[in-house]
């Protein structure tokens, strides 16, 4: 069974960036651990994770509940964004 912490991350309204994560994972278990072999998918999930914090961050600011937007509402932003 998986812990709090665990279920958290695999959980889309939480973890915006449940995909990049998922992709670096697997980069690394079909390359052998070889982080030189995945370094863009490093650089994704960094970008992802930038990105979504200073969503979360200006939400905060503004006082905006939930501070992290839901899966569907973030679908919404990156699309107005193209």
């Amino acid at each position: 069974r998986m812990s709090g912490h665990a279920q958290q991350l695999r959980d889309h309204n939480i973890n915006p960036c449940v995909a990049e994560t998922d992709a670096s994972r697997k980069c690394m278990d079909d390359n052998n651990y070889d982080k030189n072999m995945c370094t863009d998918y490093f650089l994704k999930y960094k970008s992802c994770r930038k990105f979504w914090h200073g969503i979360k961050m200006q939400r905060r600011r503004n006082g905006v509940k939930p501070e992290m937007p839901s899966a569907e509402e973030r679908k919404k932003m990156l699309e107005s964004i193209g």
